[in-house]
């Protein structure tokens, strides 16, 4: 989205790529999850973030949303269809694929609604805030330094608010109510 909105910065880095090597974070996509898996408690991880320049895109603060927009928007897309092939092919596909794929689409809801959670640096936060006034922008410099312990608490406190609303989506998507 950045580049058609101007912005060559991912290219220049080398992260337009679907290897998954260049997104790694040593951090949050080996080291947390992998704590999470020997306790025995909730897996939680992240990836690079794709870099971009507000400066270089066109359409100032709404090319930021839109940029912002674009991850969360190609997950709730991946489980639209995932979930319509699920839904409209169930005498086709094996018992095995449509568990595995209600799975994939339960992860891609989850994810999309996630990252569209407005505390910073989530996606949620970047659309959020380049839609309020400038007047308000001094809250998200506030939040941001402590904008990833927040993530945190919301993941291990408050997401399960969120499960059952993610579970009758997927649900209702796949056809597997």
């Amino acid at each position: 989205m950045a580049e058609m909105l101007g912005d060559e910065t991912a290219r220049y880095a080398g992260r337009l790529t679907l290897n998954p090597l260049p997104h790694i974070d040593p951090v949050g996509s080996i080291f947390i999850p992998f704590l999470g898996y020997i306790s025995g408690g909730f897996i939680f991880g992240w990836a690079k973030p794709v870099p971009y320049n507000p400066e270089n895109l066109r359409g100032g603060r709404l090319g930021e949303a839109l940029v912002a927009f674009a991850g969360p928007a190609t997950n709730i897309l991946l489980a639209i269809i995932l979930g319509l092939m699920l839904r409209l092919g169930s005498d086709f596909f094996p018992e095995s694929f449509a568990s595995i794929g209600f799975a994939v689409v339960f992860l891609n809801l989850s994810l999309a609604i996630f990252n569209l959670i407005p505390i910073p640096p989530s996606d949620g936060s970047k659309i959020l805030f380049s839609i309020l006034s400038f007047r308000l922008q001094y809250i998200e410099r506030h939040l941001e330094p402590y904008g990833l312990f927040l993530l945190l608490i919301f993941a291990f406190f408050l997401w399960k608010t969120f499960y059952p609303f993610i579970v009758f989506l997927s649900a209702f998507l796949t056809g597997q109510l």
